[in-house]
């Protein structure tokens, strides 16, 4: 356990949400901001705490400040423009953000926090609205180790693993991984689930045997009854897997990263939206074999 802080929490959707509420469960003075002002109502049912109108008024006198919202654009939104966060916090307090977004825009915050003495932390999520919920989020890390040290204690609250993996930018280029890995485990479990009901294998008992050997994996585990029951009205979104393969692209143009299968499970996500599934979850490819 930290002691207690001052803290501001920007972004209540399915994961902020949850996240802001075991900061306050942890005792700390927790100010939420979110752009419907519906949702930090409805926290503020749920969760001690106090909520304000724009992020700048939120982060005036928090010693720690949280950011998980959509996109660059709305990191921007919320961090550097007139009423965003870099305006109003005071100097020797430390922005940590948490959106999946992009490890330039993450130099470029870190920059204009240094020149005010304000600490920034790239911090990306694994686990998703599930991880959120239960306080069993990974988290990897990008920015100074002082800073990892300071806020550690307190991303302890909703994380089961943090890790800082270098400089800043370095836990975005992380996720980039990990969302990589994702879709192309994806992309396999689909047509493996695929190809045994065409061979009119039972199903369960394949996954039964498969998952305790080398083809084990957490989307195995967690997603192969849905899939096989066209369930997919949950979980992590088409739309945001797409804005986050989309990212990992535009990197990999950068640094001359070959992303072939990547690529590739990325248009198929396109064929999903298509099939007018933005909203399901990821383990949704296994719609275009079997639609």
């Amino acid at each position: 356990m930290s002691e207690p802080l001052r803290i501001s929490f920007l972004g209540l959707g399915v994961m902020g949400y949850p996240m802001a509420g075991y900061l306050a469960r942890a005792g700390h003075d927790v100010c939420v901001y979110n752009r419907t002002t519906a949702k930090a109502d409805q926290w503020l049912s749920e969760f001690e705490g106090r909520a304000a109108p724009t992020p700048a008024e939120a982060a005036a006198d928090a010693e720690i400040v949280f950011t998980c919202v959509g996109n660059d654009d709305d990191v921007r939104a919320v961090i550097l423009q007139e009423q965003g966060v870099l305006p109003a916090i005071s100097q020797g307090a430390v922005i940590v953000d948490h959106t999946t977004a992009s490890a330039s825009l993450a130099r470029e915050i870190y920059k204009s926090a240094g020149d005010k003495n304000v600490g920034f932390l790239d911090a990306p999520l694994s686990g998703g609205q599930a991880g959120a919920e239960s306080g069993q989020l990974t988290i990897m890390v990008g920015g100074d180790p002082d800073q990892y040290e300071r806020v550690l204690p307190v991303m302890d609250s909703y994380a089961k693993a943090c890790t800082l993996v270098g400089s800043v930018g370095s836990g975005q280029l992380a996720k980039m991984v990990n969302q990589i890995c994702i879709a192309g485990v994806v992309q396999g479990l689909s047509e493996a689930i695929h190809f045994a009901k065409r061979a009119e294998l039972d199903v369960s008992k394949v996954i039964g045997a498969i998952s305790k050997g080398a083809a084990q994996s957490w989307q195995m585990e967690n997603r192969w009854e849905t899939m096989v029951a066209d369930e997919f009205e949950f979980g992590f979104a088409v739309e945001w897997m797409r804005k986050d393969l989309k990212i990992a692209l535009e990197e990999a143009g950068r640094n001359g990263a070959k992303l072939e299968m990547t690529e590739l499970v990325d248009s198929y996500y396109a064929d999903v939206e298509k099939l007018g599934g933005s909203r399901w979850d990821t383990s949704s490819l296994i719609k275009r074999l079997e639609p």
